[in-house]
């Protein structure tokens, strides 16, 4: 390894969102500095594997209910055109 070009690895304090903690090496902050997670391991859906309930559905019915008259508004406007001639 090329000297003088690697950051300073010290101990931390990493605090959990639970307020357990521990310490690890890091090259975050200084020496003896102290993390505080805003998302935990523990606890989090992408960890865990749960899956939380959504009360407004998906993407996909956010874009319909914002989007679903587009196709009914050309189609209708097309058929009255046709029907008047």
């Amino acid at each position: 390894m090329k000297p003088n070009i690697h950051p300073e690895y010290h101990d931390i304090t990493v605090v959990m969102t639970d307020g357990s903690q521990f310490t690890t090496r890091s090259t975050y902050g200084k020496a003896g500095d102290v993390l505080r997670l805003d998302i935990d391991p523990k606890t989090h859906p992408a960890w865990t594997g749960q899956h939380r309930e959504i009360k407004s559905g998906g993407q996909v019915s956010k874009f319909n209910k914002r989007f679903g008259n587009l196709g009914n508004a050309g189609k209708g406007a097309a058929a009255k055109a046709t029907t008047k001639t």
